[in-house]
């Protein structure tokens, strides 16, 4: 049986160029960074969990909720089979028995914040926006795009952004810990506008700083499918 099974969606995908010295500290053992173009990646990940059972039960008042993080991207070769993964630097939830699960069984680093999301559709755009209070203050990111969806090519940024299925955590310098992400291939939106208001430096520390007023390389909305996540293990 899965730990974790959702689903995932309207994922907002904002995507920056980080100089790879400020990820050492977080790059877990065994693990090495991945690129797309020779370009290292950092991306601001916000979405709404739907629909979540652990161990295939329903928690009262924790099925459906924001998520949003800062994630890097990696990859791990497990004999002669590269895994493609994600480590994140930070996961903020409106929900404390999560952080507390999250952190505690599989190492991660939750939050706990007051959060809320807008969903809106229009005549010719969908609204997607994520906020989440830091230090007395509304972080936010909002997204205009289409209607409607289309695939996600292959080879392109979009799939190396989307296509990453393992899950890697540092737990300490001589360990990590890795667990697998199941779910289709998503398909996404085009999109018309965006705006992101952010205090990278407040939220996830001094060094991410440098993000405040760069521009992304991509911004990105995925629509997201079911997902499962499954049990931890040593590496």
């Amino acid at each position: 049986m899965s730990f974790l099974n959702a689903e995932w969606r309207k994922l907002a995908l904002i995507n920056y160029e980080i100089d790879e010295e400020l990820l050492k500290d977080y790059l877990p053992f065994k693990t090495e960074l991945d690129k797309w173009n020779d370009t290292t990646y950092i991306s601001l990940v916000g979405f709404m969990f739907q629909n979540t059972r652990m161990l295939g039960f329903k928690i009262p008042f924790h099925v459906n909720f924001e998520e949003v993080n800062l994630r890097f991207y990696v990859r791990y070769k497990d004999g002669t089979t590269w895994k493609r993964g994600v480590v994140f630097i930070k996961e903020i939830v409106p929900k404390s028995a999560l952080t507390f699960v999250a952190n505690t069984l599989y190492g991660e680093h939750y939050e706990t914040k007051k959060m809320k999301h807008l969903w809106q559709l229009k005549d010719q755009s969908r609204i997607t926006r994520y906020e989440w209070k830091c230090k007395n203050k509304w972080q936010t990111i909002h997204i205009e795009s289409s209607k409607e969806t289309f695939p996600i090519a292959e080879n392109s940024e979009a799939e190396f952004i989307t296509e990453h299925y393992w899950g890697y955590t540092k737990r300490n310098e001589k360990t990590t810990f890795e667990y697998e992400v199941t779910h289709p291939k998503w398909e996404a939106y085009n999109i018309h506008d965006f705006d992101v208001e952010v205090d990278y430096g407040m939220v996830y520390g001094d060094r991410f700083s440098i993000l405040n007023g760069q521009k992304p390389l991509s911004v990105m909305l995925a629509e997201g499918s079911e997902i499962t996540v499954e049990g931890k293990r040593r590496i």
